[in-house]
């Protein structure tokens, strides 16, 4: 069941149906009760002894408890205050130290903001402190609950009428339309944030590019429309720049011929992306070259093997898996040595494998899946071997689908957005948070930052606020 797993979360993301996700769900939940009722056939009925010898040495090492988390130290001293054999004193010896993890439920809290008034015993002036800015104007949410509200709908899929529903477990009542004009304010307060970031990643001169589905629940229909989100990734690290990583998402209603093109109206470079007709039109002007993706060519051979064990595709993927085994070993240099090494090691492999499809094309039936598989490789061949003389090209547009995954796994717990508004501004908290999630910094702990600051913070040092810039900063130092 794991290796079945396995198998199919790696091509989920290249799937259309939902099916799939359906099946990986359901494989997961039993999964989950397998495991669990192995965990109490093998418990034992009563706790074990300290000295009890250990039962299962074929467990693997536990790992150290995180060094960060805050330490509680509670005492057992011994029952006996004299020997018990011979009732001698007893002298400190040493002692055994372990450690258990333990979790301390959210709790929530309200802060007093008291401001003192003052006199003038002589004019009668009233002197007070100004009342310190909140997040959203007269709203009684602080910036971490706003911060968690965010995170748990955006990043934990978990959709307002649950956390309704788990905030009134705790004896907080805070009706959905509450939390929802929360999720409304704050984003309008992250607008220019989302907007310098976004600026950010149309100045690369490479990109990575996704898009995807999403149902829009149409207004006075019943009924949804379609929306469709795409994703833009700026991330040079793979070779070796120190450009920080970031991902800005955008939306629009998915009508006849929507495309990126109003994205990238000022883009100018290499767009790595899949075969979505909608970013064809944007290489006819010359301006954008198009960088295609290996991941896809191998997915649609993958697919034969598994469903086939056809002898062609499993020569197909050992001939790619060759390619990619060089990508390995220069993930991380600089892009000249990168563009040297390919030349050397990666162009006579493509080479090779280009003769071969073509030869292996002439001897396929033309609709046959085998066929589709070799002419959609050869179809894109200028676009897929680009990499070889661009060491900052990568061979695979995965950087693009990893920022998507969030939106899938959201998909299957919303079921719809409320509306096209709804779908911008979950792209705007997705562009936050995907680029919190590059730079290593936890998102629920960036957005309590940044909302804390954000309504004093001036617009023209907005990007100040932006994730990499305060990943060295010492509240995030641990965090990174």
């Amino acid at each position: 069941m794991k290796l079945l797993l396995a198998r199919l979360r790696r091509v989920q993301f290249g799937r259309k149906s939902e099916k799939l996700d359906r099946e990986i769900a359901q494989l997961e939940l039993r999964l989950d009760e397998l495991e669990a009722t192995q965990a109490e056939n093998a418990a034992p009925l009563q706790a074990p002894s300290v000295a009890a010898p250990a039962t299962n040495a074929a467990k693997p090492a536990r790992r150290p408890l995180p060094e960060h988390l805050p330490r509680e130290t509670k005492k057992y001293p011994a029952k006996q205050s004299a020997c018990p054999d011979c009732g001698g004193e007893l002298k400190h010896l040493g002692e055994d130290a372990s450690e258990i993890l333990e979790y301390a439920p959210a709790r929530f809290k309200v802060l007093r903001q008291v401001r003192p008034k003052l006199a003038c015993a002589c004019c009668e002036r009233i002197v007070q402190a100004e009342a310190p800015s909140r997040p959203i104007a007269r709203g009684v949410a602080g910036p971490g609950l706003l911060a968690h509200v965010l995170v748990a709908k955006y990043c934990d899929h978990l959709p307002l009428y649950r956390q309704s529903e788990i905030y009134a477990r705790e004896g907080v009542e805070l009706e959905r339309s509450t939390l929802a004009d929360w999720v409304g304010g704050t984003s309008a307060l992250l607008a220019p944030l989302v907007e310098a970031l976004r600026r950010h990643v149309l100045s690369a001169t490479k990109l990575h590019a996704d898009d995807t589905p999403v149902p829009v629940l149409a207004p006075g229909h019943g009924k949804t429309k379609t929306g469709r989100l795409w994703t833009y990734v700026r991330d040079d690290r793979p070779a070796g720049d120190a450009t920080p990583a970031a991902v800005w998402f955008a939306y629009t209603p998915d009508r006849k011929g929507e495309h990126p093109q109003a994205h990238l109206s000022k883009f100018t470079g290499t767009l790595q992306a899949d075969g979505y007709a909608g970013f064809e039109r944007i290489y006819e002007a010359g301006r954008i070259q198009e960088a295609a993706c290996w991941a896809h060519v191998r997915r649609k051979f993958y697919d034969l093997l598994a469903a086939h064990k056809s002898p062609v595709a499993a020569e197909a993927l050992e001939r790619i898996g060759a390619l990619y085994a060089i990508e390995k070993e220069i993930r991380g240099r600089a892009p000249d040595e990168r563009r040297e090494v390919r030349n050397q090691q990666a162009r006579p492999l493509l080479q090779s494998l280009k003769q071969w499809l073509e030869a292996t094309l002439g001897k396929l039936s033309r609709k046959s899946d085998t066929a589709l598989a070799v002419r959609y490789a050869l179809g894109r061949w200028e676009a897929l071997v680009r990499y070889i003389d661009d060491g900052g090209i990568e061979i695979d547009n995965n950087a693009a689908e990893r920022a998507l995954r969030v939106v899938a796994l959201g998909r299957k717990n919303y079921l719809f957005a409320g509306s096209d508004a709804g779908g911008e501004r979950a792209a705007a908290i997705y562009s936050l948070i995907g680029t919190a999630k590059l730079n290593y910094i936890d998102p629920e702990a960036y957005l309590r930052h940044v909302l804390a600051r954000s309504a004093d913070h001036p617009v023209n040092r907005i990007a100040e606020l932006l994730p990499w810039n305060l990943a060295t900063t010492s509240e995030f130092a641990s965090l990174t």
